[in-house]
């Protein structure tokens, strides 16, 4: 009888043995892979600040570049209204220069100088426009990055439909692009004779296609080919 009890002790410690090692054994995989995930996360959060940080440079030298060519703008203009002024002197005494037969040269190269400096004014100026709208482009994609995303204006009346739904990954694919206004990160609503079934933001724009993310919290319903998109 005690042989059998024994027997039976040793079996079940045994098995408690097996079982204390099995899970000790799980736990240590997972803690493994929590410590991968977990250094896997690092690395790409150390990959986004450094791109944020390079972000920020670049937009604050854009900024910076941007306000230089303002000065330089407003020193042009004022020369331009200088050079102006002395052309239109300078046309009041060709008359008389006309009548009394002096030479042309000064007012020929004040002439010259007043086409030299409007056309550098206007290559400044349409260099600032270029500055101004990568200053804008590169403010928008910080704001995204830090979460301060704005949001983007579409065409009042933009509306299509959904092509194609994936209720998995939760996007849909619209029949408009970027020939009727669709901008990355705006946002649009999906309904179905008149009842909202979700909201989603546009992730990539092509010429005739968009593709749009279902926005957490805003699925109401199973989105369906063929529904209405309305911004």
């Amino acid at each position: 009888m005690n042989l059998v009890y024994v027997k039976d002790k040793i079996t079940t410690t045994i098995k408690q043995r097996d079982d204390y090692h099995h899970t000790a054994d799980t736990e240590t995989a997972l803690h493994r892979k929590f410590e991968k995930l977990a250094k896997d996360t690092q690395t790409k959060l150390d990959a986004t600040n450094a791109a944020l940080v390079a972000m920020t440079g670049e937009r604050d030298k854009l900024q910076a570049d941007n306000e230089d060519l303002t000065k330089r703008n407003t020193s042009l203009t004022e020369n331009l209204k200088k050079t102006t002024a002395e052309r239109d002197a300078a046309q009041n005494e060709l008359a008389a220069w006309n009548a009394l037969g002096i030479p042309l040269k000064n007012i020929k190269a004040t002439l010259a100088s007043l086409k030299t400096v409007t056309e550098e004014r206007d290559a400044i100026a349409e260099e600032k426009k270029i500055l101004s709208k990568k200053v804008k482009d590169l403010q928008a994609e910080n704001d995204f990055l830090t979460g301060r995303e704005p949001e983007v204006k579409l065409p009042l009346g933009l509306k299509g439909k959904v092509l194609v739904a994936d209720p998995r990954y939760e996007f849909v694919v619209l029949d408009i692009g970027s020939q009727q206004g669709v901008l990355e990160n705006g946002r649009l609503l999906i309904n179905r004779n008149g009842k909202l079934i979700a909201k989603v933001q546009v992730k990539s724009v092509q010429q005739d296609r968009s593709i749009a993310n279902v926005m957490p919290g805003w699925k109401l319903g199973e989105i369906m080919e063929g529904d209405q998109v309305l911004y």
